[in-house]
């Protein structure tokens, strides 16, 4: 009786510890499957990020040739036909003409000289030759001196000569991000002054932007660059985005601060 009683205890015992193994093997079964849906959804994602990024750079650089394109354009198109203008019409003949002709004369010339003038501004700032031949730096200083003598806004800079080289592809993002930083702040904030900064580590290259006008917190930000008129803000996200960069705009106080945090390698001894 005892040896059956012991019979069917081991029988139970087996029995349960086979359950036991049937669980434990379909539990592991189960999380090794939602480990694996769970790799696919974030490699998944990865991809999605990638191909996210890789649009955003195909739209950047197309967005570059064309300003290129449209520079050389107006350079050798509009600016050698307003030049040919220029040439005859300063060969015009003053002497029978009357006060009111002359100074018709003057308004025009002084009007196509400002046209001439301006033609060559825009071509130059969407060309950025000056980024090309001697680098961030010097493109930044040139592009505030022109903004800052033209609307009576003081700009003050404090630039690091790290980056006084040759352009590379980030050097244009991240230009072409200051330029439109900058315009934004002339033709909405209002400032009379605005302040430049850049700080380099080995591994982290930051502009911080202050201005006395009225500026964007982070939240109105996040915001603005939704919306219709957000263009502007939209392609300053879409080169921080390929720039792997951060943008945060704050309040402090009395003043209002721009700060860009972007990414470098990290430099060799003999890049120096």
């Amino acid at each position: 009786m005892n040896q059956e009683n012991n019979k069917i205890t081991l029988m139970l015992m087996a029995g349960m510890a086979g359950m036991l193994m049937l669980f434990i093997s379909i539990l592991l079964i189960f999380i090794f499957m939602q480990r694996k849906k769970l790799q696919y959804k974030m490699n998944l994602q990865a991809l999605q990020n990638a191909q996210k990024n890789q649009l955003i750079a195909a739209a950047v650089r197309s967005e570059e040739m064309e300003k290129l394109r449209i520079a050389e354009e107006l350079h050798d198109e509009v600016g050698a036909i307003l030049g040919a203008s220029s040439l005859h019409f300063y060969g015009i003949n003053l002497d029978n003409c009357d006060e009111t002709s002359k100074e018709m004369y003057a308004k025009s010339k002084s009007l196509l000289d400002e046209g001439i003038s301006k033609i060559r501004g825009i071509s130059h700032n969407l060309h950025s030759n000056i980024l090309q031949e001697l680098g961030l730096k010097e493109a930044i200083s040139h592009f505030c001196d022109k903004i800052g003598h033209s609307s009576l806004i003081n700009i003050s800079l404090d630039l690091q000569d790290r980056h006084n080289t040759k352009a590379s592809p980030n050097d244009i993002s991240i230009y072409r991000v200051v330029q439109e930083l900058l315009h934004n702040i002339n033709k909405h904030a209002k400032a009379s002054h605005i302040h430049i900064t850049s700080a380099s580590t080995n591994n982290q290259l930051i502009f911080t932007i202050t201005h006395n006008g009225n500026g964007l917190t982070q939240n109105q930000f996040e915001e603005l660059r939704y919306t219709k008129d957000g263009l502007g803000l939209k392609n300053i996200q879409n080169r921080m985005i390929m720039l792997k960069a951060c943008l945060n705009f704050s309040e402090q106080a009395g003043h209002y601060q721009i700060e860009l945090k972007i990414p470098v390698e990290e430099r060799k001894p003999n890049d120096e």
